[in-house]
């Protein structure tokens, strides 16, 4: 199973990033993906994510109106964009792989078990 996330960089405080999730090694049409962040010292947090078919979706309330996840079951890949991205967004962005749903989506780190090395994502005030 590989994760491999791309996209992430620096932008100043507005500014919108395209996140991408490109996998290998598993049937990915029935795995949910998500979307984590992590800050040193603290607890992953699910951004969101979505469920095998992308029928269901998750986002923090955090990100709710600014992100959007969307998947390609032909690309086997996800994307996040995020737009009027803010300072509170800086982190490491991980995306990560859970055997799924069909009725439903859990974004829990602890539902996954199978993670990317991350991509950082730093937005400037």
């Amino acid at each position: 199973v590989q994760l491999v996330e791309s996209g992430g960089g620096l932008v100043p405080a507005g500014g919108s990033l395209r996140l991408s999730c490109a996998t290998s090694g598993f049937r990915f049409g029935d795995f949910a993906i998500g979307w984590f962040r992590q800050v040193p010292g603290k607890g992953r947090e699910g951004v969101s994510c979505i469920s095998p078919s992308g029928d269901y979706t998750f986002y923090a309330d955090s990100v709710k109106g600014r992100f959007r996840i969307v998947r390609d079951n032909v690309k086997k890949s996800v994307w996040l964009q995020m737009d009027n991205l803010k300072p509170e967004d800086t982190a490491v962005y991980h995306c990560a792989a859970d055997l799924g749903y069909t009725d439903h989506v859990i974004c829990s780190e602890y539902e996954y078990e199978n993670w990317g090395q991350g991509t950082q994502v730093t937005v400037s005030s």
